[in-house]
């Protein structure tokens, strides 16, 4: 058994390395592919040079608060250095530092290569569906490899070097808090942005969406990139090496064939980044096709040879169980059909799309009523499908023995996250593609290219929120999984003090009631501090636009020569976005600190119950409403409803600005918030053991 694991170690690093290899090949075919407009060319460096100074200095904020929780780890995590082993200490830190760099540089990669990608996407839509296509979804692919890439050799590295599976909770502590600032960062940025051009643009002047005119419009742009790209890049990393984390800390807790757990763990994380790759090679579009139907077929199909794959490994390997198979089965089943209900209530073809979009013919007030109560609606698929993924894989498994339910789960999570490699490259397309119809537009390429533009930017709009519906569902399933692993680490320190261990948490008890009640309301909190960034950042904005609109000789009218102070509202965004950055988050973390040191390990666990149950829901609703608000908006706007300027394009403008931070700043945040306190409350289970109230 051991050396089977070796074996699945040393898969693991090639795995890595193939897919590095496939990912700089794409990278250097994106970068071959021409460009030629001077305009477009202009621009461009224009958003790369944004994008790159915003990275620059909100790295900067982030490598303080990480100094500071470095040293705040090694002093007290896993247990104080004064008490127990010193090394464990060292290795948390240099585990937690290892997640915080690699994080950060998925973020990194992404920006490269989309501000790389967008211009050559831009001039491709000239030659029709299909170039465009190939250039904005193999921009993402880089992206989407490189990132899987780098959690499973991380999580692979850290596992070996130290043979202890806790130690990787500080690894995926690194990831999460720095995914959770960068997401939280990037989104208040793009959103400040995007409602702020929508505002003076659309709905005050009538001009078009990236008309150069605009001041905002290439803090726009940089936000695509700073908010969609680095932000969901380091987000899904996170995610990612959380799934793999909780599922090997519980595969190493359990007695007897141990060895084959982890090895079933690794080679469902090597499986599934080599049908990634399969389904990234494969991906196309017709001349005429339809590119939200490629995006989709490429994830089937995916899924398809990822279920193939791990049923011939389960046949072949010893130790490996059927009934994992069927847990992990049945997570990434299921992701599917979150992503294809998520795709009914946010696709421009189908009917509540169309429903919110006539309903904008009555006014704003209606565009925003309906838009609310579909996107409630559309939790209940989602909700129930992470309920049903989460019972039938424990009762799969409940038969093999004490501790193997809660590894279903674990496993459900990592079978719903196993083709995350197409996830990214589908998520990453949306932003590439929605700034090169900016830039088509910028750039003077005609109607018949922006057309084409904005049919690959509303296949991006679509697929993002069912990317987004299946990486909430993939948290739920890993969150989950990580009660199950705080139960192991609280259950070893109370062992350790010779108290009683716990079996479960009882709803009915005071302390889990506490939890309960302030966990579940922590995500409303974190999502209205986050969308009140926005708010106050936009208005500053709008200020500022007004300002040069009103000051600047012949901008509103168009006049040749005349340009406006990108610069001005970028730095808008970048202050702003940096000063909102860092509360939200800690407050998240400070919660869960005093919760714990409070009430105890049972109080942690109803908090965490709560903060899960809200969160998702909340996670799930913003994020379907947003999708579903911006389709309803690209619906009008192809010549529906009465069109561009009519009255129900004004107020699905509206709408969309309000769901612009629910879809693309709180929304995807949550899902990390979750995964970040659920880490905090494993990482300082000792800690609550030892020094806590009411415990």
């Amino acid at each position: 058994m051991e050396s089977q694991l070796s074996l699945f170690y040393g898969l693991s690093f090639l795995t890595a390395v193939i897919a590095f290899a496939f990912a700089v090949y794409l990278y250097l075919w994106v970068k071959k592919q021409k460009t030629s407009n001077a305009r477009i060319q202009e621009v461009s460096a224009l958003i790369k040079e944004g994008a790159n100074t915003f990275m620059r200095r909100e790295y900067l904020v982030l490598f303080k608060f990480a100094a500071v929780a470095a040293v705040i780890i090694l002093l007290l995590l896993p247990s104080p250095i004064w008490q127990g082993n010193p090394l464990d200490n060292v290795a948390m830190t240099i585990a937690y530092i290892a997640g915080t760099v690699l994080s950060a540089i998925a973020g990194k990669i992404g920006i490269l290569v989309a501000t790389l990608s967008n211009a050559r996407t831009a001039e491709g839509a000239k030659e029709g569906i299909k170039p465009a296509f190939l250039i904005g979804f193999r921009g993402g692919a880089v992206m989407g490899l490189l990132v899987v890439g780098c959690s499973l050799l991380g999580v692979a590295a850290v596992l070996l070097i130290t043979g202890n599976a806790s130690i990787l909770l500080g690894f995926s502590f690194g990831a999460s808090s720095l995914a959770l600032f960068a997401k939280a960062g990037g989104g208040i940025f793009t959103k400040t942005a995007d409602i702020s051009a929508d505002l003076t643009g659309k709905v005050e002047l009538g001009i078009p969406e990236d008309d150069p005119r605009n001041p905002a419009v290439i803090a726009d742009n940089v936000g695509d990139n700073v908010g969609d790209v680095a932000g969901m890049g380091a987000d899904l990393f996170d995610s990612n090496v959380a799934a793999m984390a909780s599922a090997l800390v519980i595969a190493q807790s359990l007695s007897g064939g141990a060895f084959a757990n982890i090895s079933m763990v690794f080679c469902y994380g090597i499986l599934g980044l080599l049908a990634s790759i399969l389904g990234i090679a494969t991906a196309r579009v017709g001349k005429h096709g339809n590119p939200t139907r490629a995006l989709n077929s490429s994830t089937y199909v995916t899924t398809g040879i990822f279920l193939v794959l791990t049923a011939l490994a389960t046949l072949i390997f010893d130790g490996f169980s059927w009934r994992i198979w069927g847990a992990s089965t049945v997570g990434l089943l299921v992701g599917v059909i979150i992503g294809i209900t998520t795709d009914y209530f946010t696709d421009d073809t189908k009917p509540i799309v169309r429903k919110v979009a006539h309903a904008s013919g009555s006014g704003p007030a209606f565009t925003v009523l309906s838009g609310v109560s579909y996107g409630f609606i559309s939790s209940l698929p989602a909700m129930v499908g992470i309920a049903v993924s989460a019972l039938v894989a424990y009762k799969l498994c409940e038969p093999m023995g004490e501790g193997y339910a809660i590894f279903g789960i674990s496993m459900a999570a990592v079978g719903m996250l196993s083709i995350v490699g197409m996830i990214i490259s589908n998520d990453a397309y949306g932003p590439i593609v929605d700034n090169a119809r900016g830039l088509a537009e910028m750039g003077g390429l005609g109607e018949e290219t922006i057309r084409t533009a904005d049919e690959l930017d509303s296949a991006g709009n679509t697929v993002k929120a069912i990317t987004k519906g299946f990486s909430i569902g993939a948290a739920g399933l890993t969150v989950i999984s990580l009660l199950g692993a705080f139960m192991s680490e609280v259950n070893d320190a109370l062992a350790a003090a010779g108290r009683e261990l716990i079996t479960g948490f009882d709803i009915m008890s005071p302390t889990v009631f506490f939890g309960v009640l302030i966990g579940a309301s922590i995500p409303a909190v974190f999502s209205a501090m986050l969308i009140l960034g926005v708010d106050k950042n936009a208005q500053r904005m709008v200020t500022e636009i007004h300002r040069q609109f009103n000051t600047i000789p012949g901008l509103k009218e168009g006049k040749k020569g005349v340009k406006p102070e990108y610069g001005k509202c970028i730095d808008i965004a970048t202050a702003g976005a940096l000063r909102e950055l860092l509360p939200a988050g800690l407050m998240c973390i400070i919660a869960t600190l005093l919760v714990g040191f409070v009430g105890g390990p049972t109080a942690i666990g109803g908090f965490l119950l709560g903060n899960i149950v809200s969160g998702l829901l909340l996670a799930l609703f913003m994020s379907n409403s947003g999708g579903l608000w911006d389709n309803s908006k690209k619906y009008i706007e192809s010549g529906e409803e009465g069109g561009k300027g009519s009255e129900a394009h004004k107020a699905a403008v509206i709408g969309d600005t309000v769901g612009d931070p629910f879809k693309d700043t709180a929304g995807p945040s949550i899902n990390t918030q979750i995964t970040v306190v659920s880490l905090v409350s494993s990482l300082a289970s000792s800690l609550f053991v030892w020094f806590s109230i009411f415990s």
